[in-house]
């Protein structure tokens, strides 16, 4: 079994050091490996196995639900959500910090990525932040760890993937991700303003004052996403609508906002359209090449293997989970998350349910560990998107996203000891 292991881990290496694309290179590592191993119609099996594996209605609610956040991309709900926030937070220790946080929360219900939520969100708020005095390693930091939230908070492409992946039902991860994701913002939140109150340098020193009548006024900016929220999720959650249903949804809802804002045009759409199809092409691929390689491991034996392996360890399930955290951190070093999730989960999940884990528990502890690769260098897509944004260096949007990557880990330990966070919701529909 070493012979096989070591074929699939150098060809795979070797694929990706060349630079060929991670869904050819998966789907390489697959032909490579059966071509050697096993003798069976190789071509004839990747063929059928294509076909099968994106002929899923599931998949369906993927590219809505990236069409819906290309279409949001090109709206002004951000700068609605800067308005809106603003009188309500205007008071809390932080201030305008928080809009980062809350923004992000809110356009995450609505796009389902964290580079899209990071993007459109900061747009808006750190230019706007620095030009008023507040911290620019504080502004940078928030951002950067709260745009991870749109992996999290459905409706979210990961979890749809992961769902695909390992046969679990995606209305459950969707309703599984809320409350953890909550609890992330309020300790991001909670973060900013104990910050805040250690050091006010981090803000500035004009106070910043509302009337409730300002900001019942501001509520009208919040109600587009508000609105959005409500169809997409609560749908969900009422059993009136499974997934590409709320995600149909979704698309009419955005297109409807881009209307009101008098956003929709013919260009704004077709750059919409043509931006979802190089996502999903993108996502297809990875996909398609993930599940194929899947497949040929458990041809080859692997997965048991590995499982055998590690079982030998005798390892408890909070050490196995100290293990897989540490495995998919350095793992994001190098790659990025969605690439990290369908190149190990073959071998992983088996382990998981082994060790007496719930698979929707599993999915929202993946999209944590997941979210920490966003922020940690050299590939975490996030901190480019923060210097694409800024100019700054990666090292120093680094080193202000850390304290998020810490609350990032505690949350992991956090649903690791106490599971029902994660499993309450989706047990009690």
């Amino acid at each position: 079994m070493i012979l096989p292991v070591a074929v699939v881990l150098g060809t795979l290496v070797v694929l990706l050091g060349a630079g060929v694309w991670v869904g050819f290179s998966l789907m390489g590592v697959g032909l490579i490996s059966l071509s050697m191993f096993r003798d069976m119609p190789v071509g004839t099996f990747l063929a059928f196995d294509l076909w099968n594996s994106l002929n899923t209605p599931e998949l369906v609610a993927l590219p809505l639900f990236i069409l819906m956040g290309e279409i949001l991309y090109h709206t002004r709900l951000s700068e609605s959500i800067f308005r809106g926030l603003t009188p309500w937070i205007g008071g809390v220790p932080g201030r305008l910090l928080h809009t980062n946080v809350v923004g992000c929360t809110l356009f995450a219900a609505v796009s389902g990525s964290s580079a899209a939520t990071t993007a459109t969100i900061g747009r808006m708020t750190l230019s706007e932040l620095k030009a008023r005095g507040y911290d620019e390693n504080l502004a940078m930091g928030s951002l950067c760890g709260a745009g991870t939230l749109g992996f999290l908070i459905p409706p979210s492409i990961i979890l749809i993937l992961y769902g695909v992946l390992s046969e679990t039902s995606i209305l459950d991860l969707f309703i599984a991700g809320i409350i953890p994701g909550a609890m992330l913002a309020m300790a991001y939140m909670g973060y900013i303003a104990i910050r805040a109150v250690l050091d006010p340098s981090l803000v500035p020193k004009d106070k910043m004052s509302a009337t409730w009548s300002e900001r019942f006024s501001a509520l009208a900016d919040l109600g587009p996403i508000m609105a959005l929220v409500v169809a997409i999720i609560g749908s969900m959650y009422a059993g009136i609508a499974s997934p590409t249903e709320a995600a149909t949804v979704g698309v009419a809802g955005a297109l409807v906002v881009a209307l009101s804002q008098k956003s929709l045009s013919f260009q704004t759409l077709t750059h919409s359209l043509f931006g979802a199809i190089k996502t999903c092409s993108m996502i297809g691929l990875i996909l398609a090449g993930a599940l194929f390689l899947s497949k040929a491991m458990a041809f080859l034996g692997l997965p048991q293997a590995v499982a055998v392996a590690i079982a030998s360890l005798e390892l408890g399930p909070l050490s196995l989970i100290v293990l897989l955290t540490i495995f998919y951190v350095v793992l994001g070093c190098v790659i990025d998350g969605l690439s990290a999730i369908v190149m190990t989960l073959a071998l992983v999940l088996p382990l998981i349910t082994g060790a007496g884990f719930d698979q929707v528990w599993f999915g929202i502890f993946l999209v944590i560990v997941v979210e920490m690769s966003q922020i940690t260098p050299p590939v975490g897509f996030n901190l480019f998107v923060v210097q694409g944004l800024t100019g700054a260096p990666i090292s120093q949007i680094a080193r202000a996203s850390l304290p998020f990557f810490l609350i990032m880990v505690a949350m992991v330990f956090i649903i690791a000891l106490f599971p029902d966070i994660v499993t309450f919701l989706p047990r009690s529909m």
